[in-house]
């Protein structure tokens, strides 16, 4: 998308700005922090060491990681065509409706790596449908996409706890939830590739679907930048009347666009159902769809920013649980607001330091000027 401001040089854009913006919302953070009476250097090494320090919590952080860089993914991608969809946590929620029927349906037929890409497909086509209306209503109607995806996230909701109440539920239990999966609607864990660094992961649901998300953040890279399709939603995302006058239909990529965006929310619920939980429960997302949203702002909406932007949210949700553990004073709820803090230096106020560090370039830029020697020029005898 355009920025509302002169550009900065890319390393400058997409890694000191938002550094800038984290170290400022950490230090605001640890103000709070220091105003319930704890330490904010405790409650920081509390936070890095329960996140980072070990092959259980390396897991964990990774599982959350998965499902922001889907549903990061799935903002950016809306993000580029001028789009805000802020529907991913719908997305995903229904897509896991795709991905529970084939974990019923043959779970105990074929094996994991047979139902694995079926459960691909069937999320994606899930996810790609529930976001179609809002997309048909905006190409078409001239609704706002983000009211109707707001409104699905709710009718999705209200969906999928019918379905799970009633249609789904697993015979003899009061529990809305399906029943477990067979053999093969369970994904193998990554404990293996902990190993290779020498880090034991004995019970994080760290799974096979966080390569996936590795492998749909590069095809999401390609799409965007190396195809005639990607270079038609930029087109769009940053001009709509130049887009329009070169012959790009606004309806066609707008569609394209959105169902892109939706399949890539429904692949999120793949890592909770087929990967951690084994049966679909409901609010398995938990959130995840409206956390992508800051992903993709503060990993600029490009693939390895966002990747890199979800593994800090899985540090601050992981690290997070930590200090809840290990320091009374500060509550789970105390834990929200500086994961608040975050998205809110990341999201609302990315471009806050903008104009400083603009100012600050062009400075130095004349300071080099400057002090660069002139070099005669003319004619000589």
């Amino acid at each position: 998308m355009s920025q509302p401001f002169a550009k900065l040089p890319a390393w400058a854009d997409y890694g000191l700005l938002p550094l800038i913006n984290v170290i400022v919302a950490f230090f605001v953070a640890g103000l709070v922090v220091l105003l319930v009476g704890e330490s904010p250097i405790d409650a920081a090494v509390l936070m890095v060491k329960g996140a980072l320090g070990s092959g259980d919590g390396i897991g964990y952080t990774l599982y959350y990681a998965t499902n922001f860089i889907f549903t990061g993914l799935c903002v950016a991608v809306a993000f580029h065509c001028g789009l805000f969809n802020i529907g991913g946590e719908g997305q995903a929620y229904v897509g896991g409706l795709g991905v529970a029927l084939v974990g019923l349906g043959l779970g105990s037929v074929l094996p994991w790596w047979l139902t694995f890409p079926l459960a691909i497909i069937a999320s994606a086509i899930v996810g790609a449908l529930w976001a179609f209306i809002p997309a048909w209503l905006q190409a078409k109607r001239g609704s706002h996409v983000v009211i109707t995806t707001i409104m699905f996230n709710f009718i999705g909701a209200s969906l999928m706890v019918y379905l799970l109440v009633g249609i789904l539920k697993a015979p003899g239990t009061q529990a809305p939830e399906t029943r477990v999966f067979g053999p093969g609607g369970q994904l193998p864990d990554l404990g293996w590739l902990l190993g290779m660094f020498g880090l034991n992961m004995r019970s994080a649901p760290l799974n096979i679907s966080f390569l996936l998300a590795l492998v749909a953040a590069f095809v999401v890279w390609l799409l965007i930048w190396r195809t005639k399709l990607g270079y038609e939603i930029r087109t769009m995302g940053h001009s709509p009347k130049a887009a329009r006058y070169a012959g790009i239909s606004e309806v066609r990529i707008t569609i394209v666009t959105m169902l892109i965006s939706g399949a890539l929310a429904g692949m999120a619920a793949i890592n909770p159902i087929m990967g951690a939980q084994h049966r679909m429960q409901l609010e398995f997302v938990a959130g995840a769809g409206f956390v992508g949203i800051a992903v993709a702002l503060m990993g600029r909406s490009h693939p390895v920013g966002i990747v890199l932007a979800a593994i800090l949210f899985g540090v601050l949700y992981q690290g997070g649980a930590e200090i809840a553990f290990d320091m009374p004073n500060i509550s789970r709820d105390m834990i929200v607001i500086i994961q608040g803090l975050v998205i809110l230096f990341a999201g609302a106020l990315e471009h806050m330091f903008r104009p400083s560090l603009l100012r600050l370039f062009q400075r130095l830029a004349r300071t080099k000027q400057q002090a660069t020697p002139a070099v005669a020029t003319g004619g000589g005898q």
